[in-house]
């Protein structure tokens, strides 16, 4: 923040007030501008007396004898570098975030603010994927990514860190939305993710520093996701996931939503067949998330994403063969795939390590074994 400008400073220590009272949310905040105008006209309101604002005694309480002490936390905490306040009348605040039913009046940024405007994506999908789900969104995150588009998540585990990963091995743009304040890291295994999001993207969140996880703040994250970006692909989601939250705050707000389907057996894709069902469109490739896109992006259509390098054909003994052709794209138990292939426990167990070290197998602790997108049965034999 800027001293030179203290009538700037005093703006922020208002819409900040209005942040930290509690049971107030963005929908009386916008209720209430709409009435007075700004900030400062809500506190002097509350503080007067003057207007019934037919709110909790608590919260009217609080609007007439704000947390300053609070308040200045929060301005220590955007004194640091590339920390950044945003209120819905920023020239800054996105558009598309503006448009939704029930906008966050104030955003938290780490990291580049004008990135918010940008072109989004949103990636998101389950917090206990398959390996091959995980390589998906990664793989679909670096190719559109790489295309100039900013992938949006939620910084989860699974789906969303893979989607993040994915943009920044293209050196391409990504937004992390948070469920925290920024000060704070969940799940704490991202901790070095976020520093990396931080670094060239942004992480964002509507809510105050300190703020810890709480189940109710997720829903809440999951509609600024949706909508900031003007799509949002579900990379498996079992039924009640929390990514089809997403995928309906988007629908609501007339984005397009994308659903990558998977085997009829794999609970991790019911939710996306649910989306399909829904009308969400069915993806294979990038293409068909570029094709609905492009007239938005002012993208020129562009070939299907490549697959990793492959030989054309591969060549396999029968051994391998039978063990290649008892695996398939969902994670399978070790007693299945010997059964299934006729081999000893110790040759299944040895060609396995083999195949995981060679990029065709995965394993997922607790579940089995399957095969990766390196792996084509068309193509190899």
């Amino acid at each position: 923040m800027d001293d030179s400008y203290p009538e700037l400073n005093e703006q922020t220590r208002h819409w900040l007030a209005l942040a930290r009272t509690p049971a107030l949310g963005s929908r009386r905040i916008n209720r209430l501008l709409k009435l007075f105008g700004s900030p400062a006209a809500i506190l002097a309101e509350a503080a007067n007396g003057t207007v019934q604002l037919e709110l909790p005694a608590t919260t009217l309480a609080c609007l007439k004898n704000p947390p300053w002490a609070e308040v200045e936390e929060d301005l220590k905490w955007l004194e640091q570098p590339e920390h950044h306040l945003i209120s819905c009348v920023d020239p800054h605040f996105p558009e598309l975030l503006n448009q939704i039913q029930d906008p966050p009046v104030l955003l938290y940024v780490h990291g580049a603010v004008e990135l918010l405007s940008s072109p989004q994506l949103a990636i998101v999908g389950s917090r206990n994927p398959t390996a091959s789900g995980s390589a998906t969104a990664r793989q679909f995150a670096r190719y559109l990514g790489a295309l100039g588009i900013t992938i949006t998540s939620g910084m989860a585990a699974g789906i969303d860190g893979a989607a993040h990963l994915g943009a920044l091995d293209a050196a391409a743009a990504t937004i992390a939305v948070t469920g925290t304040g920024l000060d704070r890291i969940y799940p704490s295994c991202h901790r070095d993710l976020a520093h990396r999001i931080a670094e060239t993207g942004a992480l964002v969140s509507e809510f105050p520093p300190g703020t810890p996880a709480r189940r109710g703040h997720f829903p809440r994250r999951n509609r600024i996701i949706a909508g900031l970006a003007l799509g949002t692909l579900v990379v498996e989601a079992a039924r009640g996931s929390g990514s089809l939250i997403t995928a309906r705050e988007a629908v609501e707000q007339n984005r397009e939503v994308f659903a990558i389907p998977g085997s009829i057996h794999n609970p991790l894709a019911r939710g996306c067949h649910q989306l399909i069902r829904q009308g969400a469109k069915l993806v294979e490739t990038a293409q068909d998330i570029i094709e609905e896109l492009a007239p938005l992006l002012a993208l020129s259509p562009q070939p299907a994403a490549p697959a990793e390098a492959l030989p054309t054909q591969v060549h396999w003994d029968p051994d391998y063969q039978r063990l290649l052709a008892s695996l398939d794209y969902h994670p399978l138990p070790k007693d299945c795939l010997i059964e299934r292939s006729g081999l000893t426990a110790g040759e299944v167990s040895s060609m396995l390590l083999l195949l995981e070290l060679e990029g065709y197998v995965s394993s997922t602790p607790g579940k089995g074994f399957c095969l990766t997108p390196r792996y084509d049965r068309n193509s190899v034999n």
